[in-house]
């Protein structure tokens, strides 16, 4: 069973009070710095860890993390899960605490979407989930408070948070960056009964699978949605290289169905296979509680809840859609695919 904020040794508040404040402070300090320096400074690499490669834009927000969380952790003792903290990814607060006594677990992605961010394309997502700690198998599961706040590009003047906790549905603001301004909304996914004339998408980010996603994407959408007798499509895609702003996009009703399976498109590529080549790992879906809380449905590729382990290292497959008429739409044929393509590796 999902856990609830009860288990934890504060009440929401007390941690969302305090996710929100290290979210603004990352978020505006990265909104300074973006404003005086270059493309090329922010889109160097700096390092691979955890699976995936580090830029210079990663780099920046680390030590806001750590100073934040050393503050934090003088309160109570707890756990951190992020890329960059130690090799594990691992780090307990206050130093010297034991990880068996920590009263809670926080899984970080301090940037989701730096490659959009970064060339200032599209904006980024700061993601954070706290659980219960229940040792090493604290999972996904576990998650019951979440905030994910976004970084815009240089370009743009607003931004927005949402947050949640489990049992409580979700919670949005619209932060004007250039004037403080807060304007309080609430994250609703779309109600319509189809995907016809809507946002619905398989990630096919990168070369290395991109073939077989495309297989599995045009079966599903020729026999869901095929083009009008003109030959004009009647369902539209959209790759937003963020597990964050995916499910963003979905919780406020944007998109109507949206699933990343590369690790599953990795195993069937004809292209050489190596471990972690660029797939949505636990930390990039730390806040999918706040997408369920909206009234979206978020399953693993089988159709069941989210349960990895908060850990750097797994590879996932996620699959979202806005509302139960269009899981019934899609998901049967969709599962069928998926499972015909395993039957064939």
């Amino acid at each position: 069973m999902p856990r609830s904020p009860a288990e934890l040794p504060r009440d929401a508040a007390y941690f969302t009070e305090r996710l929100r404040s290290l979210h603004v402070a990352i978020r505006d300090r990265l909104v300074a710095d973006m404003q005086l320096s270059s493309i090329e400074h922010w889109s160097a690499v700096s390092d691979v860890r955890g699976g995936d490669v580090m830029y210079e834009l990663d780099a920046e927000v680390e030590q806001i993390i750590v100073d934040r969380c050393e503050q934090w952790g003088r309160e109570l003792p707890f756990l951190v899960v992020a890329e960059g903290f130690a090799d594990d990814g691992r780090r307990m607060f206050p130093a010297g605490a034991r990880e068996e006594d920590a009263l809670f677990r926080l899984i970080v992605d301090p940037i989701d979407g730096t490659r959009g961010i970064m060339y200032d394309k599209r904006s980024a997502w700061i993601l954070s989930g706290v659980a219960p700690n229940h040792g090493p198998e604290t999972s996904l599961r576990d998650v019951c408070i979440a905030v994910q706040t976004e970084i815009p590009t240089t370009r743009q003047y607003l931004a927005d948070m949402l947050w949640a906790a489990a049992g409580e549905g979700a919670h949005a603001e619209t932060h004007n960056v250039l004037t403080g301004e807060v304007r309080p909304f609430t994250p609703r996914p779309s109600r319509a009964s189809t995907i016809e004339h809507g946002f619905a998408t398989i990630s096919k980010f990168f070369p290395g699978g991109k073939v077989v996603i495309a297989q599995i994407e045009e079966r599903l959408m020729d026999a869901l949605v095929p083009p009008g007798d003109d030959g004009t499509p009647r369902v539209f895609d959209d790759e937003y290289i963020s597990s964050g702003g995916q499910l963003y996009e979905l919780a406020i009703g944007h998109d109507r169905f949206t699933a990343d399976l590369r690790p599953l498109a990795l195993l069937a590529s004809t292209v050489p296979r190596r471990v972690g080549r660029l797939c949505a790992h636990p930390y990039d879906l730390c806040t999918e509680l706040i997408a369920r809380e909206a009234g979206a449905i978020v399953t693993n590729r089988y159709g069941r809840p989210l349960d990895e382990a908060l850990d750097i290292e797994p590879n996932l497959c996620w699959i979202g859609y806005a509302n139960e008429s269009i899981r019934a739409q899609v998901e049967p044929r969709l599962l069928a695919l998926l499972d015909d393509l395993e039957a064939s590796l």
